[in-house]
């Protein structure tokens, strides 16, 4: 089984910076709660990288397909509790494609394929939350 980790390292008040893959990147808090908004904070990254693995399956199986995009974007949209520990409890992915002739039933081949077989972030979040989705093509 592979390993991965990440430090952080604390840099003043509530930010903190780390390296993933040769990138830096800072979280941080904002100024309400004590930090400086330097950077983005912890949870929403959890909708970036939901959206990120399955855009990036999605667009490889297409291109494998030889389906032409003009347009791509994948939004993601999490439900938080009011409660502490403030916590996800449904996420929706929208996956918005524009081009022409575009066959849907090729995107949401790509897409199925991503959710129930290459995604490792969806495979995750839908052991602990509903993970829903829709596709909306616009041509053009």
């Amino acid at each position: 089984m592979a390993k991965q980790s990440v430090c952080l390292n604390w840099v003043d008040h509530l930010a903190f910076e780390t390296e993933l893959n040769g990138h830096k990147l800072i979280l941080d808090a904002d100024s309400s709660v004590g930090g400086l908004n330097r950077g983005p904070k912890p949870k929403p990254l959890m909708l970036v990288a939901l959206a990120g693995c399955t855009g990036m399956d999605v667009i490889s199986i297409l291109q494998k397909m030889r389906v032409d995009i003009k347009e791509f974007s994948v939004r993601v949209e999490g439900e938080l509790t009011e409660e502490h520990p403030k916590h996800y409890t449904k996420m929706k992915v929208i996956y918005e494609f524009a081009g022409k002739d575009i066959p849907m039933d090729k995107l949401q081949k790509a897409v199925t394929l991503s959710e129930e077989k290459y995604c490792g972030v969806r495979a995750v979040y839908s052991k602990t939350m509903e993970v829903t989705s829709e596709i909306i093509l616009k041509e053009g």
